[in-house]
């Protein structure tokens, strides 16, 4: 999974707390135990005294040794537990708890990422995609051609399929795609179906509004305190595996929105990651709202998906 190093940062962090609240917690139950059974911390130094010793044997060549040291430390093993139960405490009162205990809560099992890594890793892709919320109703599970007719219902079968290969080959291919039509025809819809399946297939989905994109590109450029810059938005943007701007054409259109519209596509194309927009504005709208060579850029390298028919949004609230 293509994660950031400040995403990985973070939960190894997260990791790191899982640790030492674990810690903390054994060294609490320690304390309880020794101070009402006083013997327990005498087993467990003498455990300590003849590790050392045995060890020494070993060294020196005594064979036996190692034998000795395992009988004696089940025997004493076996004692902790007796006491433990005498006084009331639970046999594992003393064991380590972790979260999960394949990985001990480090992530890795051996130099493999544990599964609850890739379950942190999804997690963190989700928070970070700015559409959580959207994905819980926006996905495939609610899928409708009920709004449909016509050439209307084709059209959007045939998006349907496009999206359904985009997902099945977004390993495989480089492809791009370019949703437009009239407003609430099932464009952002279709945009988060895709999202949620990506991100499900463990990779880096970042949705932007065009406006918070282009809002995002102005702070990383001009304002060097910012938070965004702070964390490197501008190299996300470039770099995930899918980049979904929404509703193109709503933002305030300038000079600097389309240098950066440009420089973003033509980063995320040299580097053959996908891109998803979605806009109300028609092909020539689009010419002549951004340059010659965005439309061009658009039109060259991007699946173009017609969407038609009345807003969707608007009948669901008369119904």
């Amino acid at each position: 999974m293509a994660l950031t190093n400040s995403q990985y940062d973070m939960i190894m962090r997260s990791y790191e707390e899982k640790q030492r609240l674990s810690r903390y917690n054994l060294e609490k139950n320690s304390e309880i135990v020794y101070q009402k059974i006083p013997e327990y911390e005498m087993v467990e130094k003498q455990i300590s005294a003849i590790s050392i010793e045995k060890c020494k044997k070993l060294l020196s060549g005594d064979s036996s040794a190692l034998s000795d040291l395992k009988e004696q430390l089940k025997k004493l093993s076996a004692l902790k537990t007796r006491l433990l139960l005498k006084n009331g405490f639970p046999a594992d009162f003393l064991t380590p708890k972790y979260e999960c205990e394949l990985c001990k809560d480090t992530g890795y099992i051996a130099n493999q990422k544990c599964s609850c890594f890739r379950t942190a890793e999804i997690d963190l892709i989700y928070e970070q995609s700015h559409i959580k919320n959207l994905l819980k109703t926006d996905n495939f599970s609610a899928l409708s051609y009920d709004y449909y007719e016509g050439e209307a219902l084709e059209k959007f079968k045939n998006a349907v399929q496009i999206c359904q290969n985009f997902i099945n080959t977004f390993h495989l291919d480089y492809h791009n795609l370019f949703f437009y039509g009239t407003v609430g025809t099932g464009k952002s819809f279709l945009s988060c179906c895709i999202a949620k399946e990506i991100i499900e297939q463990g990779r880096l989905v970042i949705y932007f509004s065009a406006s918070q994109l282009f809002d995002a590109l102005s702070k990383s450029t001009f304002d060097k305190d910012s938070k965004e810059a702070v964390s490197g938005i501008t190299e996300d943007i470039y770099e995930c595996d899918l980049l979904i701007i929404d509703d193109l054409g709503t933002e305030l259109t300038n000079s600097f929105v389309s240098s950066q519209l440009f420089s973003c596509l033509n980063n995320r194309h040299l580097r053959k990651k996908s891109t998803i927009i979605t806009t109300n504005l028609s092909l020539p709208e689009l010419r002549d709202r951004y340059s010659d060579r965005i439309f061009s850029r658009i039109t060259s390298n991007y699946d173009i998906c017609k969407l038609m028919g009345s807003d969707i949004r608007m009948k669901k609230k008369l119904l």
